[in-house]
């Protein structure tokens, strides 16, 4: 049975816009043997390429203006091609057999994946903890330095700059395009590398296994972007820097071979892939993500609450397509490149609370004075700090009524649970020092009697994003893992799945995948039953609904759920509407239906007993135009 139209159009509507531009870049990954590569590449530059990726077993190239097909058409036909640009061949020695076989495929951007940046604490006089690393247990296992563990840093480059890091045990790649590793090319890869491995020293953060050698291949260029023929580049750069984790924390549609072949032997050379889920908040898979040798990382919030822009693209029967755990990926603190963050500290009546910085930096106290919601001017603010509520207008007018009332600062107070995050616009008109607090905190701030703030330029800061959660995880696998070196990186990633903690519903599902990641957990569960033999829990019930308005006479819908391990039952119905509908349900790959229904109306029912896991399709018949039916699919 085949996909239907609709369920293909469903999918090309999720797909997320930050995927929609790759095309329009002309850029294509050519699969080529090494003993043919010359060739391939003198004839790709004589009709017009420019070559950027030359790596084992392909090369990426730009055709300008040329789409896929017709770069296949050349490449697979290239003494046509060349007659047909008026070029002689007569001298051509071409293997034509060698062209015709050539996999040419799209090369697709892929970007960071952090969803906004956030600012809090001062890690400038002491080093602070944060949060995802008490939550993920890393702080209960002690890493051992001398294991030979390498985490190889995808990303933007980690910069130089910043203090925490023990620089000795780390090493890199320069690109002619992207330029030094150790030179940032924004934040992103600094931020990254911090959660993985800042050092145990004392100031700023720790990470979750600090002083972790690290290898950084930078492959975001300046507009923040890099394409797939890059990663699958660098997965081979990793493996030459004798790097036990890939860790990326980027992603992007399009699947290709290249870039799957590279994680592929890299995983079955014994290493561990991990990259972000995304976060568009819908189910769009991500790649590399999506790939079943990479797994893919979720995000989760302090509260061990879900991060709601957090991908979650369904699960195959193996469960190694879909998010497959979480980790700490709300406002997540670590390192910055120098003075590129900003960093608040406030403090009211003599107590210091957490806060974010907006965009005015600056440092002032005095008396605090209660503005509630701050809708107007209000001359006894004059001289003081605002202390103001979320709510009705916007932070900007806020903090402009606290200024235009002669206010020096504002503090803003949430009205939802946790430290408020926000900015103050594109087009800020203000100047005074401005900082987000928390609900929790709203009772002692309005009592408060003075308060300072203060907002200056920092080499630590807060990001948020499934590219906080990856690394987490990476680092998390890197401490586990130096503590024993007996296991593969398959079997790490077997531990962490086997001992993460449930979060969500009941089990496996696709949001938190198995759960919150657990060092502590993962580390005695080894200890105890050595690497073998690791059994994932199994996956849990979940359900399906789908409307279809109207199918046409002798026509069929058909879509496909997936069904997890150890189910007992699967049962699918239908009902309401008009007409007659028939149910038939086979297992993916099959013509013979398992169960059918085809009653004399809307009203059909089929259930399964232990079904197998794996995909499903299930197929409504008309039998008669049937309209407004609904179908309904659940299992347990």
């Amino acid at each position: 049975m085949k996909m239907s139209k609709f369920t293909t159009s469903v999918i090309a509507l999720a797909i997320s816009s930050a995927f929609a531009a790759q095309a329009a870049d002309n850029r294509y990954i050519i699969h080529v043997e090494d003993n043919n590569k010359q060739a391939v590449k003198a004839m790709a530059k004589k009709l017009g390429a420019n070559i950027h990726v030359d790596a084992n077993g392909f090369i990426s190239a730009t055709f300008e203006g040329k789409s896929l097909n017709s770069v296949k058409k050349m490449m697979n036909n290239p003494v046509k091609a060349l007659q047909d640009k008026g070029l002689n061949t007569a001298s051509e020695q071409i293997n034509q057999a060698a062209f015709a076989a050539l996999e040419i495929q799209e090369d697709a951007r892929r970007y960071p994946m952090a969803a906004f940046n956030d600012d809090i604490g001062d890690p400038r006089t002491e080093q602070l903890t944060p949060y995802s690393v008490y939550q993920s247990e890393a702080n209960q296992v002690t890493f051992n330095a001398n294991a030979g563990m390498k985490v190889c840093v995808i990303d933007s480059g980690l910069d130089k700059t910043n203090p925490d890091f023990d620089w000795s045990r780390i090493t890199g790649d320069n690109d002619s395009g992207t330029g030094n590793w150790d030179e940032h090319g924004g934040p992103h890869g600094t931020h990254v590398a911090g959660t993985i491995g800042a050092a145990d020293n004392n100031i700023g953060v720790v990470g979750m296994a600090p002083g972790v050698d690290m290898h950084i291949i930078k492959v975001f260029n300046a507009s923040g972007w890099g394409y797939s023929s890059d990663l699958a580049h660098a997965a081979q750069k990793c493996t030459n820097a004798g790097a036990n984790i890939i860790s990326m924390s980027l992603g992007g549609g399009a699947a290709n071979n290249a870039e799957e072949s590279a994680f592929d032997t890299f995983t079955a050379n014994g290493g561990l892939v991990v990259a972000a889920a995304g976060n568009d908040g819908n189910s769009v898979r991500s790649y590399p993500a999506g790939y079943e040798s990479v797994m893919m990382i979720g995000g989760n919030d302090a509260d061990n609450g879900r991060y709601d822009a957090s991908q979650y693209p369904s699960c195959s029967a193996s469960q190694d397509n879909c998010v497959e755990v979480t980790a700490g990926g709300v406002n997540v603190l670590s390192t910055y490149p120098e003075d590129m963050a900003s960093l608040s500290v406030t403090v009211a009546s003599g107590q210091a609370y957490a806060s974010t910085a907006m965009e005015n930096t600056g440092s002032v106290s005095g008396s605090t004075y209660y503005m509630g919601t701050a809708e107007a001017t209000d001359s006894a603010a004059n001289g003081k700090v605002c202390v103001i509520d979320r709510g009705n207008i916007s932070f900007h007018d806020k903090v402009q009524n606290c200024e235009n009332s002669g206010g020096i600062g504002a503090i803003i107070i949430n009205n939802v649970s946790g430290v408020l995050s926000g900015t103050l616009g594109e087009t800020n008109a203000t100047s005074i020092p401005a900082v987000g607090t928390a609900l929790e905190d709203k009772t002692a701030l309005v009592a408060a009697t003075t308060a300072s703030i203060d907002i200056s330029a920092s080499s630590y800061g807060y990001m948020t994003g499934t590219s906080m959660a990856t690394p987490a995880v990476a680092g998390v696998a890197a401490l586990v893992w130096s503590n024993h070196t007996e296991c593969t990186g398959t079997q790490i990633r077997d531990v962490l799945k086997a001992t993460a903690a449930d979060l969500g519903d009941a089990g496996h599902d696709v949001y938190f995948g198995h759960g919150v990641v657990k060092a502590k957990a993962a580390h005695d569960y080894i200890t105890a039953n050595g690497c073998g033999d690791i059994v994932t829990p199994p996956g849990e019930g979940d359900s399906v609904e789908k409307s279809f308005s109207s199918i046409r006479r002798k026509a069929s819908e058909i879509f496909t759920v997936t069904i997890p391990e150890g189910m007992s039952n699967f049962t699918i119905n239908t009902s309401g509407g008009t007409g007659d509908a028939d149910l038939y349900i086979y297992k993916a790959g099959s013509s013979a239906e398992v169960c059918k229904s085809t009653n004399s109306n809307n009203e059909e029912s089929c259930t399964i007993s232990s079904p197998a896991a794996g995909d499903w399709e299930i197929e409504v018949y008309a039998y008669s135009r049937v309209r407004n039916v609904t179908v309904t699919a659940q299992w347990n």
